[in-house]
């Protein structure tokens, strides 16, 4: 009986020690901030060319209001934008564009269509207006096409789920992004995250749960990605996971740029297949 008194005891003094008012503020003084260049483009075939290059913020300054000044401190202008393809320089002249199918906005534009070419490479060159430089190169990939969407139906209930299959060539390393939408693409994609073939046997299959009705409109999306795209998109979601979370450790963002800059952000190409389905039984 005495052992049980004492951890009885040793308990109720955990107890009483964290019902006390132990809570105490403590500034930390955080390095000075320095911001860096963020670039993203995306080349999708039979698209004109957009880019969007901004500065960081800081994670901890509060957030500022959407207007005209936060755009100007956010977007960088005048700096010199071109990508060269197959021998020719590619001017992107410096004005806002907004896509409005997805709602991106992008402030270097070149009304040249990107060409499907899996062979030739493009290169990034990008001179800002302080003299810093940012470079990347990049390959459009061969589209993986969906093989097949089969919608099955929960016995006894009206929601089904639905597997969309793709064929993976196992002697290649492959990597992939999958998004679902439903009814349309400007709405927040229910699915969004990447995958590589490493556990693949030849057949992949991306699922939903038992979430939709005779009638939904889904579009699935499987994008043909390469290594560097796939580690911007898993460090961007550890980095979002790393921030919401006092414990983790800081998550850097992994990019293909280079140049004097030390710029963040992607070049990369979009291969996707795309399909449409309404859910029938």
């Amino acid at each position: 009986m005495k052992k049980i008194v004492i951890l009885f005891s040793t308990a109720g003094l955990i107890a009483l020690l964290f019902s006390c008012n132990l809570e105490k503020e403590v500034d930390i003084a955080l390095p000075d901030y320095n911001s860096r260049y963020v670039v993203e483009c995306y080349l999708e075939p039979g698209k004109p060319i957009t880019l969007l290059l901004t500065r960081s913020a800081p994670y901890f300054e509060p957030f500022p209001e959407l207007n005209q000044d936060f755009l100007s401190k956010l977007l960088v202008d005048s700096a010199e934008v071109s990508i060269n393809y197959n021998g020719v320089d590619i001017s992107l002249e410096n004005q806002l564009i907004i896509n409005p199918l997805t709602s991106k906005v992008y402030n270097y534009y070149s009304s040249v269509i990107v060409p499907f070419d899996t062979i030739r490479p493009f290169e990034l060159s990008i001179t800002t207006q302080d003299g810093q430089t940012i470079s990347a190169t990049t390959n459009l990939l061969p589209i993986v096409p969906i093989d097949s969407v089969v919608v099955q139906f929960a016995e006894e209930d009206t929601l089904a789920r639905v597997l969309t299959y793709i064929t993976d060539n196992p002697a290649q390393h492959n990597y992939y992004r999958r998004t679902l939408h439903e009814s349309s693409l400007d709405s927040t994609a229910v699915q969004d995250f990447s995958v590589d073939d490493r556990f693949a046997e030849g057949v992949l299959v991306f699922g939903t749960g038992f979430n939709y009705a005779e009638g939904d409109t889904l579009i699935m999306t499987i994008f043909h990605i390469d290594k560097p795209y796939y580690d911007f998109l898993e460090s961007l979601t550890g980095a979002v996971g790393a921030n919401g979370n006092p414990f983790a450790q800081p998550s850097p963002i992994l990019s293909n740029l280079e140049g004097t800059a030390g710029a963040i952000g992607i070049f990369t190409g979009l291969s996707y297949d795309r399909l449409m389905i309404v859910v029938r039984r």
